[in-house]
């Protein structure tokens, strides 16, 4: 009887684990977070951040309003270095997360994330910050 028992929790769990639908993303398809070599900014960070701040708009209404703070945004480097799937994380309003948004977009190509020596679709985050001059007195 034990071993009836046994041979049909066997066959059960059997066709459980193969009625279960397998998702898998292709290698060709996956989005990294971490990679063996990072995606790298044509010059480097310093170049990176020198582009945003010469590209950067800040947004007349922001300005109006006071509105100061970090936008986070989220933003995958392909295969051949292009930037793609600009989202925001965090806004904070006022045209700034449209103008952080605006930035990444006109980014030129990186030098591409590689995983065991080949290209791959890597996922970065960079908060771009918003901040008013202060008037000097």
């Amino acid at each position: 009887m034990k071993r009836l028992a046994f041979l049909l929790s066997a066959i059960f769990l059997t066709n459980i684990a193969f009625c279960q639908e397998e998702v898998k993303v292709s290698d060709e398809e996956a989005i990294f977070f971490v990679v063996e070599v990072q995606p790298e900014f044509p010059g480097g960070m310093d170049s990176m951040y020198a582009f945003i701040q010469k590209n950067l708009i800040y947004p007349e209404k922001a300005k109006a309003e006071g509105i100061e703070g970090r936008v986070f945004i989220t933003f995958t480097i392909e295969k051949d270095g292009s930037v793609s799937n600009v989202k925001i994380l965090r806004g904070i309003g006022g045209g700034c997360d449209e103008a952080a948004k605006e930035v990444i977009e006109k980014m030129p190509k990186w030098k591409p994330g590689t995983q065991r020596g080949k290209p791959v679709r890597v996922q970065f985050n960079l908060p771009i910050k918003f901040e008013l001059e202060k008037d000097k007195e």
